[in-house]
């Protein structure tokens, strides 16, 4: 076994649900209710004879996707519960890929496939070499700790970028309790290592991803009432410009977590309003929501992944869910 393969994998852990528990009683007939259309242009991207799964259950909150296709496995975090959990496509299985995990929040892999971890405990970004080892790719700025990095994306070109709320430092529940040093910014760490402020611009940024084509970074406004997704232009030197709004909330609208599929449509973690409102929403390109997954816990975060990225991954509070979409993620989130 490749030695990457060994870290990643490490030791069998517990094994916390079986698929036989976990399911998510089918549907009455297809296609799931749980799917709405609100454009028709959302026909496209759903499958007629696809519905939602719940792979697992009993975590406490449940962050952070990373999907693993050389393993065949989904990596994400129980912030609470101090743990990164494994879920296995081969055998249903899930269990424990490292505790404690410093209140692990999001997660993703870099380009040459290591997982990078946004720690609230520590007020860091890590890397997982191949060997197992940690290394910290940021923990400070200008002298200064961070706050509790949450969300975190890759580019093409290496760089790392990552947004940095206060949520971990609010309390004793995903963290622990600390003054801010810094405000919350979005930083880049560029692939020599020098850590720089992408934009100071957005109040308690959270979920980030880009398009397609790299050329805009969508960034979750959580201090915004209702939240907004607010969209800027990339520049070749990674500089951040033409800061505007993508898509304004409305009263009980919470995205947090997100990724784009290759069309540039963005698929949202949603809830935390009424309970129709809990699962995932969909935009196009354009900011105009065209489907909803509804799921019965508010969901977090989604990742991309499967065979051919077109499985669509789903931490909700307390569960896992999935379903398989007629599109694909962009590669690395």
């Amino acid at each position: 076994m490749h030695a990457s393969r060994r870290a990643l994998l490490g030791a069998a852990g517990a094994v916390l649900a079986t698929p036989a528990l976990a399911q998510r009683e089918p549907p009455g007939r297809y296609p799931d209710p749980a799917i709405e259309v609100l454009d028709p242009a959302f026909n496209r991207y759903r499958l007629v004879l696809a519905a939602v799964e719940r792979l697992a259950t009993g975590f406490r909150w449940s962050e952070g996707p990373a999907w693993f296709g050389d393993q065949r496995c989904l990596v994400w975090s129980d912030i609470p519960s101090n743990k990164l959990m494994r879920w296995h496509e081969t055998t249903g299985r899930v269990d424990v890929l490292r505790e404690p995990s410093n209140n692990s929040n999001g997660n993703t892999r870099d380009r040459q496939g290591r997982l990078l971890t946004c720690e609230h405990l520590t007020r860091r970004v890590t890397r997982t070499e191949p060997d197992g080892r940690i290394t910290v790719i940021a923990d400070r700025y200008d002298g200064k700790r961070l706050n509790s990095p949450n969300d975190v994306v890759v580019k093409s070109d290496g760089s790392i970028w990552f947004t940095d709320p206060p949520f971990g430092i609010l309390g004793f529940y995903e963290g622990e309790r600390a003054e801010p040093e810094l405000p919350t910014n979005v930083y880049r760490v560029a692939p020599d290592g020098r850590i720089s402020v992408a934009t100071g611009d957005v109040g308690r940024p959270n979920g980030l991803a880009f398009s397609p084509d790299e050329r805009i970074l969508y960034v979750v406004e959580a201090a915004a009432t209702p939240r907004v997704i607010r969209a800027f232009d990339v520049g070749d030197d990674g500089r951040l410009s033409n800061s505007r709004t993508f898509y304004q909330c409305r009263d009980g609208e919470t995205p947090d977590g997100f990724r784009v599929d290759v069309d540039g449509n963005l698929w949202c973690g949603w809830g935390m309003g009424t309970p129709e409102l809990d699962g995932v929403r969909v935009l196009d390109k354009g900011g105009t929501p065209i489907g909803h997954i509804r799921l019965p816990e508010r969901c977090a975060n989604v990742a991309f992944g499967g065979r051919f990225r077109n499985r669509l991954f789903m931490p909700a509070s307390r569960s896992l869910y999935s379903l398989y979409v007629n599109t694909q993620g962009t590669p690395y989130g």
